[in-house]
């Protein structure tokens, strides 16, 4: 063989070496569907797809009829579409096969107007290549049970008023707002119908969908066995009079951890709890903890808000307008978030001692007193808050105990229980517990029930009593008051 024919010979070679290569590489690029999830939820359903490499995804809607296209290239499917739990999604039926020209179709049948949107995940500890896709339900509510109404209307009027409260203290502090000598003591108002609503408690069980929480030794789910406690914690509020439960999360899905504390917002939640199970690398600690906000997270929260637009227009634009400090300046901004963070977190350690203190009579503690972190879920700063872990589920024992119906029981009910003691000695003033305590209250000398924009400095000048005396009278420990609430007015 010739020069010429070596080096035509060689070539050949070359080429059909590279041909080979890059089918190899396209080999190894070709992604395999090896297994779908599906995930549904009262305003959304998610389906995942588990990938064993990466995809490009082409996601588009069709109509007459509804359907949801997913093209992924150069991809096969490796599962059986058909056992997906279609139940209670937009999801009719679900079809696969081929595309003109390579790669994967799904095809999803839709009941529903839906609005789609997808993203890839990379691998994590839990988890390969990922494709998200997620469909939306315009205009329903991520709470099967929303509030009543006429109850977020009563909620949204004590939300007002006690935003007014604290922008008129913040603006004029008490001690300047002396009595002037002549004014004399105004005619008591009649009291107005008592609205007694009931106390909205948000219950959030923590994990959910593709995100299992920690796994017990003995494969016991975190968000199976949280999910299960707050059901029965819901059953106990809403069996007691005066009281209402909200669940954040009825279902195995997920949910973001700010979309959590949006929800009770929304629901007009006087509290919100966050039920977890705890985990270790030993499987020793065990006992039950609860964590409110610490006041560095407290601090840096109330920053964030301010620094947020929207987070701004809904703590300081006010309930549908009615009460704004977009013309005030940043500092008196700052006091009212200030004030109402701190309040906030007062009550949220109020509750959480005697949570722990209920549930150390059905339970080991972890911890002796509350712990403060800051937990995502817990800043609201308009909302006491609490993360409670209910146990170790990294403990063998523990986790038996916590599959247990009779101790899944007897948590919610310390749970509950606890609450309920705190609202019972301060119970918010439109509530049906504020009613029944008045009621039940001998009356010693006049009584004033708080009307709209009035405050403590304001209602001591119209009765001629000091503010001191009236805050001692009925067992005040500063300045905010609440509509609907009845002072008790000493004889001075």
């Amino acid at each position: 063989m010739d020069m010429n024919g070596t080096l035509k010979h060689l070539a050949r070679i070359f080429v059909a070496g590279c041909l080979a290569l890059t089918a190899s590489v396209s080999s190894l690029q070709a992604a395999t569907v090896e297994s779908m999830r599906l995930w549904s939820a009262p305003d959304h359903a998610r389906l995942v797809f588990d990938l064993s490499a990466a995809a490009t995804a082409n996601v588009f809607s069709l109509d007459n009829p509804a359907r949801l296209v997913i093209d992924l290239d150069e991809s096969r499917m490796d599962t059986d579409a058909s056992t997906l739990p279609l139940d209670g999604s937009a999801i009719d039926a679900v079809r696969t096969g081929t595309r003109d020209g390579g790669g994967l179709r799904v095809v999803l049948e839709l009941n529903r107007e839906i609005s789609p949107r997808h993203f890839t995940l990379p691998p994590n500890d839990q988890y390969g290549h990922r494709l998200v896709v997620d469909l939306e339900y315009p205009g329903e509510s991520a709470v099967e049970n929303p509030i009543d109404p006429i109850e977020a209307m009563i909620r949204d009027q004590e939300i007002m008023a006690q935003r007014a409260n604290v922008q008129s203290d913040a603006q004029v502090p008490v001690s300047q707002a002396a009595p002037p000598a002549e004014q004399r003591p105004a005619e008591v108002q009649p009291a107005q119908a008592h609205p007694q609503r009931d106390i909205i408690i948000a219950i959030d069980p923590g994990h959910g969908g593709e995100d299992p929480g920690a796994i017990g030794p003995a494969g016991t789910r975190e968000k199976d066995v949280v999910l299960e406690i707050s059901r029965r914690l819901a059953a106990e509020i809403n069996s007691a009079s005066g009281f209402k439960a909200v669940l954040i999360r009825d279902g195995d899905y997920y949910l973001g951890l700010r979309q959590r504390t949006q929800l009770a917002r929304d629901q007009k939640a006087d509290f919100f709890v966050s039920i977890h199970a705890d985990a270790f690398t030993s499987p020793r600690p065990q006992g039950s903890s609860v964590y409110a906000l610490s006041q560095r997270g407290a601090s840096s929260e109330t920053a964030q808000w301010l620094a947020d637009s929207e987070n701004r227009a809904d703590l300081i634009g006010g309930v549908d307008g009615n009460l704004s400090l977009r013309d005030k300046d940043q500092v008196l901004r700052g006091v009212l978030l200030d004030l109402t963070m701190t309040a906030t977190l007062n009550d949220s350690l109020s509750i959480g001692g005697q949570v722990l203190e209920q549930l150390g009579r059905v339970n080991r503690l972890h911890k002796s007193r509350v712990e403060q972190a800051g937990f995502m879920v817990l800043k609201s700063p308009d909302i006491p808050s609490l993360l409670i872990e209910v146990g170790f589920i990294s403990n063998p024992d523990e986790e038996r105990r916590l599959r247990d119906p009779v101790h899944q029981q007897g948590l919610s009910t310390a749970i509950f229980k606890g609450m309920r003691e705190h609202f019972e000695r301060n119970p918010p003033p439109a509530s049906l517990l504020a009613w029944q305590r008045d009621n039940h209250r001998r009356p010693s000398g006049n009584e004033y029930r708080i009307q709209s924009g009035d405050t403590l400095s304001a209602i001591a000048i119209r009765h001629g009593v000091p503010v001191n005396q009236l805050r001692q009278a009925n067992d005040l420990n500063g300045d905010v008051i609440r509509v609907g609430q009845v002072l008790r007015i000493p004889s001075s």
